[in-house]
């Protein structure tokens, strides 16, 4: 992970949570005095200090036994480590296994699933903060809220988040790389990681190798390429690792809205199937009962509920509330319900389909105009309507809200015209528009 900025600070991690070793102070980017090391190397020392301010954890180094007082279960090596040293990211932990930083018993361990059993001894650096390896671009980016700690964008359709291969330059990355002033730095397509090639299927922060955090700086999650709307944006180490855990904790408040081929039925609801990879197509995930028993997918829900009925029962505005984040979750989980996104081709929702469908649903007279409209579909029409978030230094709740972009406004006021039939107790489209 890149943070964006050096100027903020967090706290220095518990003394229960985090030992640093003496003879390996020389490690540490900061000075240590002898107070505050005698704190974190005793766990008896109860003076109260101030808390120390830094920006990252680079040359940390933790050194401690498992203790039988964990967890039941299987316990993986870069989740206890995280859970050791407060603050630090988990990716940032992966980093440093991958590394070769790391030692269980003794041994290099790189596997950051390795599981760990009562009585391993670990031993861990945390690696330095790779370099940047994006170029900064002077892309004109629409800034919801920003300050020293956050910034929250409205990312338009048809950008990429991050940098992949065939996607180098002209994404959020890029832009913001250059809205912060931060210095050129060049990369190579070989040490990026596309969408694809993620070690776990989440679009909430997950870093699968050090060389995906390089040229991610401060992403905390994603949004579909074809997918427009809010993002959050972390500028410094302690504000992506508080973001990235409320991500974990799903206390990050999440509403989107879709314009889909045909009508949920009922009209609101939950979905709650697991979603793994398509074995058949590496860049579509499914939406499968049972999948999850046979270790190919994680459990993903989604609340939903229609807005308004469009083009007599063709399409229908839905908005989304989730309570995970998988990849292509409401896509998925859309083309489960048997009402796949307007325009997601990849998940069913076709022109030609969107097309039949409309077709036997509205006035002959209307043939003309529904081709035109289809014809102009270029992604699936699904928008990150609001966000709502702790501020990782205030703890104040923050919440932000923006209208979806002209193509889909513009989308679904043909299909109103054509036919609308507004549900009962549901918010009304001109509200959200």
């Amino acid at each position: 992970m890149v943070t964006l900025s050096l100027n903020a600070c967090s706290q220095l991690p518990s003394t229960k949570a985090l030992q640093i070793s003496p003879r390996n102070t020389k490690l540490l980017p900061f000075t240590i005095s002898s107070t505050i090391l005698s704190r974190a190397t005793s766990s008896s020392a109860a003076t109260p200090q101030e808390p120390i301010i830094r920006t990252n954890y680079a040359g940390v180094q933790l050194e401690e036994t498992v203790h039988d007082d964990t967890k039941p279960g299987k316990l993986r090596l870069d989740s206890w480590i995280s859970s050791r040293i407060q603050g630090i990211s988990r990716g940032r932990v992966q980093s440093s296994i991958k590394s070769g930083l790391v030692t269980v018993n003794g041994r290099v361990v790189h596997k950051v699933s390795h599981s760990l059993a009562t009585g391993d001894k670990v031993n861990c650096v945390i690696s330095e903060l790779q370099p940047l390896r994006a170029v900064p671009e002077d892309i004109p980016l629409d800034i919801v809220f920003e300050d020293a700690h956050v910034l929250v964008v409205n990312k338009p359709p048809h950008m990429v988040v991050h940098p992949a291969p065939g996607n180098a330059t002209g994404t959020l990355v890029n832009g913001i790389l250059h809205h912060c002033s931060l210095p050129t730095v060049a990369f190579s397509q070989k040490d990026v990681l596309s969408d694809t090639e993620d070690v776990s299927d989440d679009e909430d922060f997950s870093y699968g190798t050090s060389a995906a955090a390089s040229i991610r700086p401060g992403i905390v999650h994603r949004l579909d390429k074809g997918t427009s709307g809010l993002l959050v944006v972390a500028k410094d180490e302690h504000s992506h690792a508080h973001l990235s855990e409320q991500f974990k904790q799903h206390t990050i408040q999440r509403v989107y809205i879709s314009l889909t081929c045909g009508v949920p039925s009922p009209s609101a609801g939950r979905v709650d199937i697991p979603i793994g990879r398509d074995s058949n197509n590496r860049i579509r995930m499914v939406a499968e009962p049972g999948l999850s028993h046979h270790g190919r997918a994680r459990h993903a829900a989604s609340r939903y509920k229609v807005i308004e009925v469009l083009a007599g029962g063709g399409s229908a505005l839905v908005q989304w509330r989730l309570e995970t984040g998988r990849t292509h979750q409401i896509r998925a989980h859309a083309k489960y319900m048997g009402i796949p996104l307007l325009g997601d081709e990849v998940y069913g929702g076709t022109k030609s389909m969107a097309l039949s469908l409309l077709r036997t649903r509205t006035h002959p007279n209307c043939n003309d105009q529904l081709s035109l409209l289809i014809s102009r579909l270029e992604r699936p029409y699904l928008h990150a309507l609001s966000l709502g978030f702790e501020h990782p230094y205030t703890s104040k709740k923050m919440h932000f809200s923006c209208r979806p972009p002209p193509d889909f406004s513009e989308t679904l006021t043909h299909l109103s015209k054509i036919g609308v039939e507004k549900c009962a107790n549901m918010q009304c489209a001109h509200i959200i528009l």
